[in-house]
């Protein structure tokens, strides 16, 4: 069984982590619904709620199976608490979709990165 999952950051193709996605099925891009933005956690981007946005945060979705997702969660550190996996409402062809994306556990106070993580 595969689960849709949303990815913003360095997940994304072409970004430094998108190995962890080898052998998944890229789906199309993709965009939150608004409400969401995307703040700086020191190299890295982290998915905050934000009451203010008006565009959502841009990404890709990825059909991931299982496996993936259990060395995805790994990564992301969800059972050291620092991320947590959760539905995303995102927009367009997706709108009534069960799509999954890692969010911060703790606060994020790092400055607005806007709603696209471009890695350097």
């Amino acid at each position: 069984m595969s689960q849709l999952l949303f990815v913003y950051g360095t997940l994304k193709r072409g970004a430094k982590n998108h190995r962890h996605l080898a052998g998944q099925q890229f789906v199309a891009a993709a965009q939150t619904v608004p409400g969401f933005e995307l703040r700086d956690m020191g190299g890295h981007p982290g998915l905050v709620p934000c009451a203010n946005d008006t565009a959502g945060v841009t990404g890709e979705v990825w059909s991931v199976d299982a496996a993936a997702l259990q060395r995805l969660d790994r990564f992301e550190g969800v059972d050291q608490g620092l991320y947590r996996r959760a539905r995303i409402a995102l927009g367009g062809e997706f709108a009534a979709a069960e799509v999954d994306a890692y969010f911060p556990v703790e606060p994020v106070t790092g400055p607005s990165l806007g709603g696209t993580w471009r890695e350097d």
